[in-house]
């Protein structure tokens, strides 16, 4: 038998001591939790719809999380994703409807770059159950959206939320989706589903996972804005800091969906409590950053926190080689399906024209949504604040700067004085209130623009304009008179108390933009009564079609509108011209 060692009895004491102190000291936790938003396809330095070298997008956002990962630790941080990923560019759209049997490369990323969590998004959404099912089905990070409900059950069709744990700290992540939904998509889109309020859900949320999962963090990951004053018909559209300030519990909230960078401190409605709450903005040209330390007793218990955000730009940063490596065959793909010739431009059609007039480009739009569905009347609007098809071949990439959204087509039916109203309303909301007296055509966010602070009261994808009718906008006059509509484009009469047939995009003649309901007058129950026909595939896909099949598009502008008086609206628009479009201007420093 071996010889037994007997510690001294004073070295026995010391070290039962020592091992009780430090079993009863606090630690101290530090986390980073890092959160993209919006990124909206945005996954190489390569922009494909105009084929040009691009900022920001998920390569850079690699090379930062990586550098982020090495310094602090990949066991301290979390890494989340706060939706509208799967719209924007040709990189989606290829495997959303075009390879549908490769892994979804939104999964992959996820997964690649090993994401904790991702709350869904609109423009997810938007793509169809069939894309955003199978991108749930692929990805194996938990997918969240706690208001997004069943109809069937009731229960949320997502998981509500996910528990991250690092370093022995379990954080709670709720989901939460603006629940605008039915007001901008076709219900087919969304069938069997519902949008419940944002606030509520998390009134009720909340107490479940502090009583089921004990969290020493509860952080919001909600795609929703922070301006909770813009109403979408029915619903807050921007409900994020409304949930802060209202519904006890949150530590942090991540936002989304209103492409506006955002970092502040809030105050929570338990008194003394305080929410930090962030928002990068889009295509991951910057990333939010929280950083979080915990001080825990013994029993893990927190004894004190401490949050703040931080906002970093990321849109020069060198991209990943691992990433762009991993991701190289993807991007081949892609560019060869954009890369396709479909037809010829004889010459260049620019957006810029439309927000001071009739264009090119919008009447292109126009001629093509008239000849898909016949209808007398067609409202279109520049969906591309700034995009350029040049002259020459016209490729795939091109109908991407046309139509930027995957939009059905809709036929539907509306009166002579429902039009004008609706037009009404599209140039309210895109002139300026006097713009004699206040000195600018538009209507701009600041009361005093200039180029680097440009930004449109208004988003330009509001500002409808009509083709097959004749009409002037005379900007002297008061809101609500400015419209007179003197004929058909034919030159027949127009009548206020007729029914015609008007060409509109899914997002419009679902109340999206409020034109239908603040304008023409109808509540959206009537709304979805007007609706005639509807395309089974996005407009872009039709576009596409008839450009394959003419060859050729010519620049030409249908001019069958315009505003008056001309001499009064002639200096005004090269003004706001100069302020959008200059070479100083903010739009082209993105």
């Amino acid at each position: 038998m071996k010889p037994i060692s007997l510690l001294p009895l004073a070295a026995l004491l010391t070290l039962t001591a020592k091992t009780m102190t430090a079993q009863d000291t606090p630690r101290t936790v530090s986390l980073r939790i890092i959160e993209t938003t919006d990124v909206h396809g945005n996954f190489f330095p390569y922009n494909f719809i105009t084929r040009t070298p691009w900022s920001g997008s998920m390569s850079r956002a690699a090379q930062f999380i990586d550098s982020v990962r090495a310094e602090a630790g990949k066991e301290n941080v979390v890494l989340l994703d706060n939706g509208d990923i799967l719209q924007g560019q040709p990189t989606v759209y290829y495997y959303n409807f075009i390879d549908t049997v490769t892994p979804h490369i939104a999964s992959r990323i996820y997964d690649t770059l090993e994401y904790d969590a991702a709350t869904i998004g609109n423009h997810d959404v938007e793509t169809g159950h069939a894309v955003y099912d199978r991108w749930v089905r692929q990805t194996s990070i938990p997918v969240l959206g706690a208001n997004v409900i069943d109809t069937a059950t009731g229960e949320p069709y997502l998981k509500p939320y996910a528990i991250v744990e690092r370093n022995g700290v379990r954080i709670a992540v709720l989901g939460l989706l603006t629940p605008a939904i039915p007001a901008w998509l076709p219900e087919p889109i969304w069938s069997g589903l519902r949008f419940d309020d944002m606030e509520e859900t998390a009134g009720k949320w909340i107490p479940v996972i502090k009583e089921k999962e004990n969290p020493h963090l509860i952080v919001g990951l909600f795609h929703s804005g922070h301006d909770a004053s813009r109403r979408t018909g029915q619903w807050i559209e921007n409900a994020s800091c409304e949930v802060a300030r209202n519904v006890p519990g949150f530590d942090a909230v991540f936002m989304g969906h209103d492409h506006q960078q955002y970092n502040r401190i809030l105050a929570a409605p338990t008194p003394g409590d305080s929410v930090v709450v962030l928002n990068p903005a889009n295509n991951a040209n910057a990333i939010a950053e929280l950083d979080v330390t915990l001080t825990l007793a013994p029993d893990n218990s927190v004894l004190e926190k401490k949050l703040s955000g931080h906002i970093h730009d990321i849109s020069t940063l060198t991209p990943s080689e691992r990433f762009l490596a991993e991701f190289a065959a993807d991007r081949e793909a892609v560019n060869t399906f954009v890369d396709r010739v479909i037809g010829e431009a004889k010459g260049d059609f620019s957006s810029r024209d439309a927000y001071f007039g009739p264009s090119a480009f919008i009447d292109l739009i126009h001629k093509l949504q008239l000849d898909i569905t016949g209808a007398d009347i067609s409202f279109a609007a520049p969906l591309s604040a700034d995009a350029l098809i040049a002259e020459g071949p016209v490729r795939v990439s091109d109908m991407f700067n046309l139509y930027k959204y995957e939009n059905l087509l809709y036929t539907m039916e509306l009166t002579g004085e429902e039009i004008r109203n609706y037009l009404e309303e599209a140039y309210r909301v895109r002139l300026a209130d006097n713009p004699i007296l206040q000195g600018h055509l538009l209507r701009f966010e600041s009361e005093k623009p200039t180029p680097r602070n440009n930004r449109l009261k208004n988003p330009a994808y509001n500002f409808d304009s009509a083709a097959g009718i004749n009409y002037t906008v005379d900007i002297t006059r008061p809101i609500g008179e400015r419209v007179t509509i003197t004929s058909m484009a034919d030159g027949s009469e127009f009548k206020p108390d007729k029914t015609y047939k008007v060409a509109v995009n899914s997002y419009r003649g679902n109340g999206g933009g409020d034109l239908m309901t603040k304008g023409a007058g109808l509540d959206r129950e009537e709304i979805k009564k007007r609706i005639i026909t509807s395309t089974d595939l996005d407009l872009r896909y039709y576009m596409m079609k008839e450009v394959e099949q003419s060859g050729v598009i010519v620049p030409e502008v249908i001019g069958n509108w315009k505003f008056v008086p001309e001499d009064l609206v002639a200096p005004l628009a090269e003004k706001d011209r100069a302020i959008l479009f200059s070479p100083q201007s903010s739009r082209n420093q993105k």
